[in-house]
């Protein structure tokens, strides 16, 4: 794949935008190297710890604490994929990171005309789209700053924003249906 933005480079993303970073998740699953041991032990039904989720937090908390926003817009199923559970535990850490994700059921993001993939929105000029591999491997992102494709991403992320719900309203509304 031509152009492919990954490792630090993909980092660098997040250290150089200055106001905003907006991310579409539409998947039911990513395999995320780092991400390896504690979805394992998360599935075993053991605590996932946090030394693998550490150097993105300490990421977020540093580019938040510039008073940078980072926010995030979630498909989610009902019931969620067993992936998707193990971000639902990692939302809170986010969150306190000062993240702002939220929350939308995927029947919500076909009525809006959401796109099918994942990708970052980097102060409304960048556009990062998520590559994947095999087994749901991210690759890396490939960048696109031509207008009208920035546009049409501004357009979904606010949709999908202004349909969305906090972490906590999700928490609550799903808990009563459980």
């Amino acid at each position: 794949m031509d152009n492919l933005v990954s490792g630090e480079a993909f980092l660098d993303l997040f250290r150089r935008f200055e106001f905003t970073a907006y991310r579409l998740e539409v998947r039911t699953a990513y395999a995320v190297p780092d991400e390896d041991e504690g979805y394992a032990r998360f599935l075993a039904g053991q605590d996932p710890g946090l030394d693998w989720f550490e150097p993105w937090l300490n990421l977020m908390r540093e580019q938040t604490g510039l008073g940078k926003r980072i926010e995030r817009v979630r498909l989610i199923d009902d019931p969620p994929s067993d992936y998707l559970r193990f971000e639902l535990w990692g939302t809170p850490h986010n969150l306190a990171a000062g993240e702002d994700i939220r929350y939308l059921d995927r029947g919500g993001a076909d009525q809006l005309g959401l796109p099918g993939y994942d990708y970052w929105l980097f102060d409304s000029r960048l556009l990062a789209r998520l590559q994947f591999g095999e087994r749901n491997r991210f690759l890396g992102v490939t960048l696109d700053e031509r207008p009208a494709e920035v546009a049409q991403h501004g357009y979904w992320r606010d949709a999908a924003w202004h349909h969305a719900e906090s972490f906590s309203r999700y928490i609550e509304r799903t808990a009563t249906h459980a």
